[in-house]
């Protein structure tokens, strides 16, 4: 089941490998028509690592529920499953194949967490910002050096100043 009110969406499923493609390619529909492109990527590779964890890990079942919603400045995706264990981000060999799913949700998002749902279950989020984060101005300008066109300009017009005579007549657009 899909519903799709104004500001937010969600996804029941049974966290299957071709399910989570599917998924994937519902939110990222969903953030074009909110017209949030810019976050598709991001959303995208989080749900898809929160599902596989689902797929991996949880029991008693691969139910679960997936969450995108746009709150204030933020877009809130979470996923709902029915295993009571929350998730842990663990240290992982360089040549492990698995276990940076969450380390990479923390990578991509703002801010994410876990949380028990209810008497058996759980919420695991993640947070994403839909404006892009101000971009500093330098502190000062940048210096100009003599080797610039607008230092050279300034130079060449002293010059030819110099060279004119300080008794000239002085000139006026107004007619008169």
């Amino acid at each position: 089941m899909i519903s799709h009110p104004s500001r937010h969406c969600t996804v029941e499923l049974q966290a299957l490998p071709s399910r989570i493609g599917q998924v994937r390619r519902i939110v990222s529909a969903q953030l074009r028509y909110w017209h949030l492109d810019a976050l598709i990527d991001r959303a995208a590779l989080g749900v898809t690592e929160l599902l596989t964890n689902v797929h991996l890990h949880a029991q008693p079942d691969k139910q679960c529920t997936v969450e995108i919603e746009l709150v204030l400045d933020r877009l809130m995706v979470s996923v709902h499953d029915h295993d009571p264990r929350l998730p842990e981000v663990r240290d992982v060999e360089a040549s492990a194949t698995t276990g940076r799913g969450l380390a990479m949700v923390a990578a991509v998002s703002e801010s994410w967490g876990a949380r028990p749902d209810g008497d058996s279950g759980k919420v695991v989020w993640f947070a994403l910002p839909t404006t892009p984060a101000p971009v500093a101005a330098p502190a000062r300008p940048p210096r100009r050096t003599a080797d610039t066109p607008a230092r050279r300009l300034v130079e060449l017009e002293h010059a030819a100043d110099s060279h004119r005579s300080t008794h000239a007549p002085a000139r006026s657009a107004v007619p008169g």
